[in-house]
């Protein structure tokens, strides 16, 4: 059995990852803006006669969409502030631990391949840029203490993570579809998209980016891209959203003149493939189904 400290627990990534770990037996301990508050260090030590096996530091301070355009400071401070209270407590309090860190794709640079080794060169999309510069940030705090003091970390970085139990304020792209499509079918709504819908983006069921992690977390100092490596056109998306909820895609408003981020964020998993084989993979118009029919069952 083990005992963890997840931060970030009422996220999206944390419901699921708490839940997986309690069906395991392990001993659950959170970090989030009731209990152990990151924004001061010394919130966590109710936990200091704990000895945990595992941190998973999982709490971000960003919102889809335009957030990052017009948060830039705010972003900056705060995502700072949690990172580094929680590599200290890690460092001073709980170094046996093994930290598992979230990154994010926006930190890729827009123009390379999206590939561990080039995780940290070149400049992020610039609308997103103070979020993936923290993001990189976390990584360096993680390479740093584990060079100086010996600390064992792991590092992933997921591409959009998509499934049940979404918030239904949560306004991450494909959640978004979901919900305006939806809103057409059954409110009448007028369907609006930003921009021409050709930019493509790329999901991870939720389930499947977690057993990756679980299936890789005896090993040690590594960045893993989680990926499902096929990446797929926003009309494409909502072409299948269209077919689930039997919506004309015909009546879809594509407004160019909103912000739409980079043209493409494909990353690749060879790097986690090699490792585990075959890494689980949910079929895309399976997850979709999984998780319109959730976002269905919750408001009607």
């Amino acid at each position: 059995m083990k005992t963890v400290l997840i931060t970030g627990d009422s996220g999206f990534l944390g419901r699921h990852l708490k839940s997986y770990l309690e069906s395991l037996g392990w001993v659950i301990k959170v970090s989030n803006t009731k209990v152990a508050n990151l924004m001061d260090d010394k919130n966590l030590h109710i936990y200091n006669d704990i000895k945990f096996d595992y941190i998973f530091h999982l709490a971000a301070h960003t919102k889809a969409g335009d957030y990052c355009l017009y948060h830039k400071g705010e972003q900056f401070l705060i995502n700072q502030l949690i990172n580094t209270n929680i590599l200290k407590y890690w460092k001073e309090f709980q170094s046996q631990s093994k930290m598992i860190a979230m990154g994010t794709s926006c930190s890729y640079a827009p123009d390379i391949e999206m590939s561990e080794k080039n995780y940290l060169i070149g400049e992020p999309e610039d609308g997103l840029y103070t979020y993936a510069m923290t993001k990189r940030m976390l990584l360096i705090g993680l390479k740093s203490l584990s060079e100086q003091y010996g600390l064992k970390y792991l590092y992933y970085i997921p591409s959009t993570l998509y499934g049940p139990k979404f918030d239904l304020n949560d306004s991450h792209f494909i959640f978004d579809l979901i919900k305006k499509i939806y809103n057409g079918k059954f409110n009448n709504d007028i369907v609006e998209l930003w921009g021409d819908g050709h930019q493509k983006r790329e999901l991870v069921y939720i389930d499947d980016a977690i057993s990756n992690m679980i299936n890789t977390i005896e090993l040690e100092n590594e960045i893993f891209n989680i990926s499902s490596g096929e990446e797929h056109t926003i009309r494409e998306f909502a072409n299948k959203i269209c077919d689930i909820l039997d919506y004309d895609s015909d009546k879809i408003i594509y407004n160019e003149n909103k912000y739409v981020g980079v043209k493409s964020k494909k990353l690749f998993p060879n790097k986690l493939n090699s490792i585990i084989n075959k890494s689980q993979k949910t079929k895309l118009n399976d997850g979709l189904y999984t998780t319109i029919n959730y976002f269905k069952n919750k408001i009607q």
